[in-house]
């Protein structure tokens, strides 16, 4: 079973429907047993750092998603959901994230339209298991005023071009996150979903 966690912050439904349509089973829960017992989590938010993170640890969910990221199940955190698995986010802030990838999250300067919203481009830095079949430089459907910040660049699979160049895609170990909607990102985005179930326990 996959489980998209439902925490009051999301684009819940367009999400699952991808999953649907490729006929990839998940489901949207908030119950605390139905995450543990899941074999793949996703994490997705729409909003603001903080709130998200709240209502994360108001639903008992907090210290679930630490227990299956501990155990190596596959887990993705999408747009808001990349970004609490930073260390830290300055909306608002700064605030604590979960911590499971060392950086933080911060919003884009200079003379940028922000939020960054429409289609952009992915490099992709190095292979992974979620990026097969994907072309590089594909295009995915970004929507978003903050970005990570890695400690460590090598927790980055993909960088995106906007005013500065930023990871958009980001691993480290179990843990995958993506900073645009690939439920909005047509072929890419629906083959990266595709991958990302087909993902195995560490």
């Amino acid at each position: 079973m996959m489980a998209i966690i439902d925490y009051d912050v999301g684009n819940l439904h367009n999400l699952k429907n991808a999953l649907d349509y490729q006929g990839l089973p998940a489901v949207i829960t908030r119950e605390a047993a139905q995450v543990a017992a899941a074999e793949r989590i996703i994490f997705p938010g729409v909003g603001a750092f903080w709130p998200a993170m709240e209502h994360l640890r108001r639903a008992g969910l907090e210290q679930v998603v630490r227990d299956k990221v501990a155990q190596g199940v596959p887990f993705l955190g999408v747009c808001v959901g990349l970004q609490l698995l930073f260390d830290e986010g300055e909306e608002d802030g700064p605030h604590p994230g979960l911590g499971l990838i060392p950086g933080r999250i911060v919003r884009f300067t200079g003379q940028l339209k922000i939020p960054q919203i429409g289609w952009n481009q992915v490099r992709q830095t190095r292979p992974d298991p979620l990026l097969e079949g994907i072309p590089d430089e594909s295009y995915f459907y970004f929507v978003h005023s903050y970005h990570p910040l890695l400690d460590n660049p090598r927790d980055a699979l993909g960088m995106t071009e906007y005013g500065q160049e930023f990871p958009s895609i980001v691993r480290r170990g179990n843990v995958w996150g993506v900073q645009f909607h690939p439920e909005k990102s047509q072929a890419a985005g629906l083959r990266l979903l595709k991958n990302f179930a087909q993902l195995q326990p560490a």
